[in-house]
């Protein structure tokens, strides 16, 4: 039995790719449609159709992080299992389900309260879908590849994630004003299908296995990487949740190409310099690119213009490229090899968190500082994540 592990083990080292999986990475970037087509529409429904005001935009907008918090640990675990596959097998369904109450909530028969009960619901589905469906496919690309290639490997799932939010959010803007919620929720469904769809035919591929520690203690060992990744998503979430509302109440246009320019800079540092967590530290490449990422918000806050509020988008894109992959290499080097499941997902729970926190927090300074005050909120954040990577001890690789 023992050597028909070993030899089982053997086998799958040999079978790790100089790249990420192809199915993987394709079923990640069609499952995370389904998060990018609704982010420009629902805060417009909920405030200019719906009538709820911007704190009820940012909650609305936050509960989803807010599941998945609770969630990651469970998905982490379960990954760690049974591998990530099925994991975002599974995810993908659930997600599917929270686009059909999108759906519903688009249907003009209900009242507003009734709507937007709907919407928080599909919310919080959505939040448990994408903890199982993100957690899993991070982990089945890394498999893929092996440890020695983590870093390449989350920057690739990274430029499936923001490619489907970059198109996906122009597309459901323009469903949204063109043929109304309905449409752009119908897009929203289809999507994890064919995720699901391409997940059930790639090549599942096997993690270590061995002792695992419990999930508080993963999280404990992963505090730091996972604070620089909280404060990083502080800007994220700003962009997501307000950009919209942002540029309306400036009478500027092209709103829906904001995550298109954040997409833009990330995806071409992270084809660019995607390999540099690997090579030179974690820590290094966290720090330079937390300090771009402040620049990015500052554009943004200070913007007299639609143009440079698209530049600040894109500089904010430049700088997050490389936090996650660069934070989740020096992750992974914390845990044992059969904890990077459930490393994984409390890593992201961080984001989680920023996420979950922002919205509501960022709808507060909005109504009393106005929009451009939540950018420059994210500066400042960005900024202390800059102390934390800077401050931070590498380790070396668990095997």
């Amino acid at each position: 039995m023992g050597a028909a592990m070993s030899a089982f083990s053997a086998q799958a080292q040999a079978a790790h790719l100089s790249r990420p999986a192809s199915g993987v990475i394709a079923a990640l970037f069609c499952g995370y449609l389904a998060v990018g087509l609704p982010l420009p529409v629902m805060p417009l429904f909920i405030h200019q159709q719906l009538g709820f005001s911007n704190v009820i935009v940012g909650l609305v907008i936050g509960i989803q992080f807010v599941a998945t918090v609770f969630t990651r640990g469970y998905a982490g675990q379960l990954t760690d299992r049974f591998g990530g596959k099925r994991v975002a097998l599974q995810g993908a369904a659930v997600s599917t389900l929270a686009a059909l109450l999108y759906l519903i909530a688009a249907l003009p028969d209900f009242t507003s309260l009734t709507r937007l009960t709907l919407i928080i619901t599909g919310r919080l589905m959505a939040g448990l879908g994408e903890s199982q469906f993100v957690t899993g496919c991070v982990a089945w690309s890394i498999a893929s590849v092996g440890p020695q290639r983590a870093g390449i490997s989350m920057s690739w799932t990274g430029i499936a994630m923001f490619a489907a939010l970059s198109i996906g959010a122009p597309i459901g803007m323009v469903l949204y004003q063109h043929a109304g919620l309905a449409a752009a929720m119908i897009a929203c469904l289809v999507a994890p299908l064919l995720a699901a769809l391409i997940a059930v035919n790639a090549t599942r591929y096997v993690s270590p296995g061995g002792v695992r520690l419990p999930f508080y203690r993963v999280v404990g060992r992963i505090w730091r990487e996972g604070g620089g990744l909280m404060l990083q998503g502080v800007g994220l979430s700003g962009l997501t949740a307000f950009a919209s509302l942002y540029f309306a109440a400036h009478h500027w246009g092209n709103a829906g190409w904001v995550m298109t320019a954040f997409g833009i800079g990330f995806i071409a540092v992270r084809l660019c310099f995607g390999h540099l967590p690997d090579r030179i530290g974690g820590y290094r490449v966290a720090a330079c690119s937390l300090g771009i990422e402040a620049l990015g918000q500052i554009l943004l806050w200070s913007a007299p213009g639609q143009t440079l509020a698209l530049s600040g988008a894109l500089i904010t894109g430049l700088g997050c490229a490389l936090i996650f992959p660069a934070l989740g290499v020096e992750a992974l080097k914390r845990v044992p090899p059969a904890n990077r499941g459930s490393a994984m997902g409390a890593f992201v729970a961080f984001l989680d968190i920023a996420y979950g926190v922002s919205g509501p927090l960022a709808g507060v300074i909005a109504g009393h500082f106005g929009y451009a005050a939540v950018y420059l909120t994210g500066a400042i954040c960005a900024l202390v994540g800059v102390l934390l990577a800077l401050t931070s001890r590498p380790v070396t690789l668990n095997q």
